[in-house]
């Protein structure tokens, strides 16, 4: 039996933070630009910053360092857009929430589960649970793998949202 190369079935995920103007049609020329170049977007978020004429996107794709490079020289051309950074996961935080309903009473294992991530339970009734745990994308899946043994009901979780360390932000 031959084992299977692990780096060939995991994703290459690049996270790029981009700035724009807050105008109708910015997210969707962007989707398109992802749809002709035939990339993937893994994760997405988008809200506006504190300059509510500005948005800051966060896309995740699973794409080689070359193809990350080019996305962001294509992104860099379109109107609206007006800062493109790529975020390297040593050296960023990257944070996503996740809202699951599960199919449990039992509120003292359930508690005891969420601890270990930090999360919390928002909702319950004498069969359900809702629960909220914000955290790195590798620890939701192990929480969200965790919550099996419950009986997963809904699961929904935000995309990735990131920002550099301190240490490597830069000083406008």
């Amino acid at each position: 039996m031959t084992q299977e190369d692990p780096s060939a079935t995991q994703p290459n995920l690049h996270i790029l933070s981009v700035l724009v103007e807050n105008k109708f049609g910015v997210l969707a020329r962007i989707a398109g630009l992802f749809s002709r170049r035939g990339f993937n977007i893994f994760s997405l978020a988008v809200a506006p910053t504190d300059d509510p004429s500005l948005s800051r996107i966060s896309i995740v794709v699973d794409v080689h360092n070359t193809d990350a490079a080019q996305i962001a020289k294509q992104l860099d051309k379109l109107v609206n857009v007006l800062e493109i950074t790529e975020l390297q996961p040593a050296s960023s935080i990257e944070r996503e929430l996740m809202l699951a309903r599960i199919a449990s009473n039992d509120s003292k294992a359930v508690h005891e589960l969420l601890e270990s991530f930090g999360g919390s339970i928002v909702d319950s009734n004498p069969s359900e649970t809702i629960i909220s745990v914000h955290a790195h994308p590798n620890q939701l899946d192990l929480c969200e793998t965790a919550l099996r043994k419950f009986g997963i009901i809904e699961l929904q979780r935000t995309g990735r949202i990131a920002l550099g360390h301190l240490g490597d932000s830069k000083s406008d």
